[in-house]
């Protein structure tokens, strides 16, 4: 079998305007060879891609890119026994949550700082394989009414997909990565990660988060708010202070009920307060070490005066945003002292990577637990999920699916009926609207849509119309993934695990075939009448389906 089919076993994330190396980068590059398992079900194994065990100096490359907010950062990494072995660090500083316009579209300007960045990354996209890379974008991208403009000349740059994540899906890669940066203990930790255009709040013990939050503020659109005139006035200060700590009543009760027993800070503006403390002889950040820095700076009066030792000067223009927000946080969750964590985004992405190949992908734990939120039944999942895998070994070459077409489809398997908690009318259509609008931690924003739109389509007439806004060649894709969960479910209307015959499945072009043992067709009428209605939904999309 070739490299990406599926089988079934058992039966079957600063330097201003330059390139830089830093220590803070955020891409990551991965390997495309081998086969990577899934989920298990029943005894049966649904596989895909997998590493091989044995690495060495020569094991292939893994990457993924981080299109921040303020900077966009690329590191280059082998995975050497289960650990990382960063082979590059690059970033530049692109500022994109600056070029948002009143009406919260990324201005021409600022696309083009971003693409000419990512012109300058391509070269270490070239010829890696779909699967050995991740490129996600976060706040300004997900705020950007424009984004698919800039995704679309992004991904023609790289040749790769372009992700834009979710705010607490931002927050759990990051607490992933902050985490594997600090010892393997039992402490609950609290891990804060400032970006550009959000911060991000996560509560965790080991590598597993167990709150997760985004809120709206970042050092970008702080200082653009607060301190755009270049002045620093303690009038100002007190605002965007006060700004944050409206935003931080959100989650702060929930947070303090919780409690942590560590707090820990990651990325660029934590990193610059924490080094500037430290160059001060003090270890980690304190309130005391805040309120120096807070009264430093307004002594100071501009942004253009500031300079600190241990500050970088690609991070002067928005360091008042970030004390500010910073000092809130100390505040508002009554925080003592904060350690650094190199790790952040970027490294939660790579090690995500690799969670999945090492069978830990957090979809498999998301898909379950909405399963289980909305009542759904989970034996007719997994029937509807096995005869799926087996429809999907004959027509993954055929209609040239890939690793990831597979696998989406495979979830929409497991919550396609979550919709029945609402009501049995319109089920699919409320199931739809579930996946579109909930947080679903490990999938990105697109392939979130894709799975709503593939329950959606799961029943009654297909969804033609909405499927026909879509790209040809994704139109076509996830019709072909909607037609083969279709029959799926047909094949386990019954809800029984007993009474489905043996049968033989192929398809060519446009043309499926199912072949039942004679007679069975004829004393089973109810599965002839369902095959005879997809039929006629199947050949309004121009796809003909035989049955026999």
């Amino acid at each position: 079998m070739g490299k990406g089919a599926i089988i079934a076993s058992g039966e079957d994330r600063d330097k201003p305007s330059s390139f830089h190396r830093s220590t803070t980068a955020h891409i990551l590059l991965a390997s495309g060879s081998g086969m990577l398992t899934f989920m298990s079900i029943r005894g049966q194994t649904v596989a895909m891609s997998r590493p091989t065990t044995e690495q060495t100096d020569n094991s292939p490359l893994i990457a993924a890119i981080d299109l921040g907010s303020n900077s966009f950062h690329m590191i280059v990494a082998r995975e050497d026994h289960g650990e990382l072995r960063p082979v590059e660090r690059i970033g530049e500083k692109v500022q994109l949550a600056a070029g948002l316009d009143s009406n919260s579209n990324l201005t021409e300007e600022a696309i083009e700082r971003g693409l000419s960045c990512l012109k300058k990354m391509a070269q270490y996209c070239a010829g890696m394989p779909k699967n050995a890379i991740r490129v996600v974008g976060t706040n300004a991208l997900r705020k950007a009414q424009n984004s698919h403009e800039f995704v679309r000349r992004a991904e023609d740059i790289l040749g790769h997909s372009v992700d834009i994540i979710a705010g607490r899906e931002e927050a759990r890669l990051i607490y992933l990565g902050a985490a594997h940066t600090q010892s393997d203990d039992h402490e609950r930790r609290l891990v804060i990660d400032i970006g550009g255009g959000s911060t991000e709040f996560i509560i965790g013990e080991r590598f597993e988060p167990r709150m997760l939050e985004s809120l709206h503020m970042g050092c970008v659109v702080w200082t653009q708010k607060y301190f755009s005139d270049g002045r620093i006035s303690e009038q100002q200060f007190d605002e965007a202070y006060y700004g944050a700590r409206l935003e931080l009543m959100n989650i702060e009760q929930s947070f303090r009920n919780l409690g942590w027993q560590e707090t820990i800070g990651s990325s660029g503006s934590i990193k610059s307060v924490y080094t500037i403390l430290g160059e001060r002889g003090q270890e980690g950040i304190t309130r005391d070490g805040l309120h120096a820095l807070k009264k430093e700076l307004l002594a100071i009066k501009r942004i253009d005066r500031i300079s600190f030792k241990g500050l970088k000067p690609e991070r002067v223009n928005i360091f008042p945003g970030g004390l500010a927000i910073l000092c809130a946080i100390f505040d508002s969750l009554k925080i003592k002292k904060m350690s650094f964590s190199e790790g952040a985004l970027r490294e939660g992405l790579l090690y995500d990577m690799i969670g999945r190949n090492n069978h830990e992908d957090v979809r498999n734990r998301t898909l379950k637990a909405i399963q289980k939120r909305y009542h759904a039944d989970e034996k007719q999942a997994e029937r509807v999920t096995l005869q799926l895998t087996r429809l999907l070994k004959e027509a993954q070459q055929q209609w040239n699916l890939s690793n990831d077409d597979c696998q989406l489809v495979l979830s929409a398997a497991m919550v396609h009926e979550i919709g029945m908690d609402i009501s049995h009318t319109q089920f699919h259509r409320h199931g739809s609207y579930i996946l579109r609008n909930a947080d679903l931690l490990g999938f990105n924003k697109r392939q979130q849509q894709n799975l709503a739109m593939l329950v959606r389509g799961h029943r009654r007439s297909l969804p033609l119309q909405a499927l026909f806004q879509l790209p040809r060649r994704e139109c076509q894709r996830m019709l072909k993934l909607m037609i083969l969960l279709r029959i799926a479910i047909l094949l386990n209307h019954r809800r029984s695990d007993k009474g489905l015959p043996e049968y033989t499945f192929s398809v060519s072009g446009a043309s499926m075939k199912i072949a039942f043992p004679d007679e069975w067709l004829v004393n089973n009428p109810l599965t002839s009448a369902d095959f005879e209605q997809e039929q006629s939904y199947f050949s309004r999309a121009g796809y003909k389906l035989e049955f026999v």
